[in-house]
């Protein structure tokens, strides 16, 4: 199977094809093997346009809104990011490819431990990755505050302050947030004075945001 022409196929069609203009975005879905970070069984679907499972009940997104998310960055190439549900790793490569530093967080051992791996060999070596699994502990990471950017790849019930609290004057966040079922894609910009300005855009369906300010388990 020729992943390289997949994977063609699938930015010309679900990311050009779908209004993703950042020319900075396009190539790097272009260079990020995306079958690598999803189990072997379902390696042949890598590149289709939908979520796929990757164990823990959890999934990788599908490469239209990872690509939406990472547009709304703006990342310029000096960026320090926060990403909240490292999963697959799959945004996690993106992000570290598009930024200067990538800290990643992860509840579940098993997908920290399969990401590193795959980031590893793609020598990404500009991600930190903390393992976050102790019931109720806040969600982000305070002491490496504050960040340029931050995305949060599982749905909340509401913004969390204690995100926006961690995101730098001028700095841009993207999460879903709605109910369980539902969510709609926000982005935030934090003014120099730390006012917040909101955008809503498309509808989604992101696994929960598990702590504090999230969903409870």
């Amino acid at each position: 199977m020729n992943f390289e022409i997949l994977r063609k196929k699938m930015v010309q069609d679900q990311i050009v094809g779908r209004g993703i203009a950042h020319r900075r975005v396009i190539d790097t879905m272009l260079k990020i093997p995306r079958h690598i970070f999803v189990q072997e069984a379902f390696a042949a679907q890598a590149y289709n346009d939908k979520a796929l499972p990757i164990g823990e009940k959890q999934t990788i997104s599908q490469p239209y809104i990872v690509a939406l998310m990472t547009e709304k960055l703006d990342l310029r190439g000096r960026e320090k990011v926060l990403e909240i549900g490292t999963g697959s790793g799959y945004q996690t490569a993106i992000l570290a490819s598009l930024a200067d530093r990538v800290y990643s967080v992860e509840r579940i051992r098993p997908l920290a431990l399969g990401a590193r791996k795959c980031l590893d060999s793609l020598k990404l070596f500009n991600v930190q990755l903390r393992i976050n699994d102790t019931e109720g502990s806040p969600i982000g990471w305070e002491e490496e505050a504050p960040f340029d950017a931050i995305i949060v790849t599982a749905g909340a019930p509401e913004i969390p302050e204690i995100l926006t609290s961690q995101l730098a004057c001028g700095g841009r966040m993207v999460i879903p947030v709605g109910n369980d079922l539902e969510q709609r894609l926000v982005s935030i910009v934090k003014n120099e004075d730390g006012e917040l300005h909101l955008e809503s855009s498309v509808s989604c369906r992101f696994v929960p945001l598990i702590g504090k300010q999230g969903w409870q388990v």
